[in-house]
């Protein structure tokens, strides 16, 4: 979306997407060939390309990040009677991937600086049917995943990476998604590397990327027998038309990466000792990228959206932050009667995203950190 003027001051969206002349390129003679459904060389490539960028073995490309996680879910035979553990503080299709799967959700709180899944509190709700841990790298910084790595082989259990909001975020030097059992990518239009819609499954493990091949295309039984199939499949395909966008994409995800990063040092540099905003953390073990540059709000829901509006009257477009899981109407029936989530209530409160897209010039950055400094010390 460019970005829209008005009468009186600028107007900046909270994420623009960054189409360069290679994706037109790639799409445009996918188009020429004829390749648009999900067959042809495209699909392979970018599948191939993403897989070794991010140093797994094997790319699954898939028709968004949610199917991705369901399909991660499936290939590793997670079903009903298995519960699988997540954090409080995230996007709720991590528990529609779950449910899907008629697994039993299990919620755990998050680390109060970098506001993903705190191990303690994972290993504190594990039971005999835990049969998988799902890190969701949230905002693009990464868990603390030795603890968890740990945990899983202790207990015999697969950890799927949510890595839909951090491609390229390291942890102690390693890119996530290739560190658990599989890692899960979405390429929505907001995202560090989109194909407009989409997502990817990346795994070392060949039995889980032949299980997922198979569930995502119908499960086919046999590629030289057409209409039998072998079990309950998935149309989860994406297309040639997309997979070129993400070839383009993705030969600039670098670029994309020191954008994000480079307008998180603005925002802290502006924003940094103002009253009431407190600045995400990064640990020293990540590399974040980013994906929404998301602040604290001091002083719960009623000064967010005082302060959002304000920032609205400034041209100034922002999105609060994720509403905790255990307070989704439909989830509740899986919330354990003892359990508390002190630090994912919080920041369900109090978080508040702000501009920083990868079409989001550095410009507009700066002047959305000032709006924000400025009604903060009103």
């Amino acid at each position: 979306m460019p970005t829209r003027r008005t009468d009186r001051h600028r107007w900046v969206p909270v994420s623009t997407p960054r189409i360069g002349r290679e994706d037109i390129r790639l799409v445009t003679q996918s188009l020429r060939e004829g390749w648009l459904s999900s067959r042809g060389p495209y699909v392979e490539r970018f599948e191939r390309a993403f897989a070794r960028w991010v140093r797994a073995r094997y790319g699954v490309s898939t028709s968004s990040g949610t199917t991705a996680l369901h399909l991660a879910l499936a290939a590793l035979g997670i079903g009903r009677g298995d519960e699988v553990i997540l954090p409080d503080f995230t996007m709720v299709a991590c528990v529609d991937a779950v449910l899907y799967t008629g697994a039993t959700p299990v919620f755990a709180d998050v680390d109060p600086e970098c506001w993903t899944i705190s191990p303690e509190q994972a290993s504190a709700v594990l039971t005999r049917a835990t049969r998988a841990i799902m890190p969701v790298h949230v905002y693009g910084h990464s868990a603390d995943m030795d603890p968890l790595l740990r945990l899983g082989r202790e207990r015999s259990l697969s950890l799927v990476e949510d890595a839909a909001e951090a491609h390229g975020t390291l942890y102690r030097g390693l890119r996530v998604g290739s560190l658990g059992t599989a890692g899960c990518f979405s390429f929505y239009s907001n995202k560090l590397l989109s194909t407009g819609e989409g997502g990817m499954v990346v795994t070392r493990d060949a039995r889980v990327a032949e299980s997922a091949r198979s569930l995502r295309d119908l499960a086919f039984a046999h590629p030289d027998r057409d209409y039998h199939h072998a079990r309950v499949g998935f149309n989860y395909r994406l297309t040639s038309l997309q997979s070129a966008l993400g070839l383009g994409q993705l030969g600039r995800i670098e670029d994309h990466i020191r954008h994000r990063r480079a307008c998180a040092k603005i925002y802290r540099e502006i924003l940094s000792g103002v009253r009431g905003i407190t600045l995400p953390e990064e640990a020293p073990w990540t590399r974040s990228v980013f994906w929404m540059y998301t602040v604290r709000v001091r002083g719960g829901p009623r000064v967010r959206k005082r302060t959002m509006q304000a920032l609205a009257r400034r041209g100034v477009e922002t999105r609060v932050g994720f509403w905790p899981l255990h307070r989704q109407p439909f989830c509740r029936r899986f919330v354990r009667r003892t359990a508390r989530f002190p630090v994912s209530d919080a920041l369900g409160r109090e978080t508040m995203s702000l501009p920083s897209g990868n079409g989001t010039s550095t410009e507009d950055v700066e002047y959305s950190a000032r709006a924000l400094r400025e009604v903060a010390s009103a």
